[in-house]
């Protein structure tokens, strides 16, 4: 169930889902629980067939004799699933001024059916517009783990927010 809320070992106690509202309220360091979810072999098939049908993704007998040994999802569909997330708990509809890219996205384990992910957020770097006093720029390390601890997913994003309306005079 997407955003199920499962317990792990993350100190989330900064977390109030979030009175992050704008870009003054991320802090250099600070991290963030984005929930969990898990994901079904349908899931998996389902994005596969429309967005990456390669074997390992679509075929459950042709992923068993391949590379993976078995069905594996599609690190996009990763991606997109943990973004969902970050939409949810993360990024405040109200500032959000979207994204010039990721750098660094990396998949070192895949993601199987039955598989259950959990998502943080860690701001790396928080700092204001030179030329655009509105808003701030800010570098976040997102991570996705599964339920045995091992990381399916990392990159860094980097994202425009805009700062609260009364503190860019």
């Amino acid at each position: 169930m997407l955003g199920r809320n499962i317990g792990w070992d993350w100190d989330t106690s900064v977390v109030s889902d979030y009175g992050l509202r704008y870009f003054d309220d991320y802090l250099p360091g600070a991290s963030y629980d984005c929930g969990g979810f898990s994901v079904s072999e349908d899931e998996i098939v389902s994005f596969a067939k429309q967005f990456d049908p390669q074997p390992f993704h679509v075929d459950p007998g042709a992923a068993a004799r391949g590379p993976f040994g078995g069905l594996i999802a599609s690190g996009w569909h990763t991606a997109a699933l943990v973004m969902r997330q970050l939409v949810d708990h993360y990024l405040p509809a109200e500032a959000s001024l979207g994204s010039p890219g990721l750098d660094e996205m990396r998949w070192p384990h895949p993601v199987r059916p039955g598989d259950t992910l959990r998502v943080r957020a860690t701001v790396a770097e928080a700092r204001r517009s030179l030329s655009k006093p509105d808003r701030g720029i800010m570098k976040t390390v997102i991570e996705a783990v599964n339920q045995d601890g091992q990381t399916v997913m990392r990159a860094t994003a980097t994202n425009f927010l805009r700062v609260r309306p009364d503190s860019h005079d």
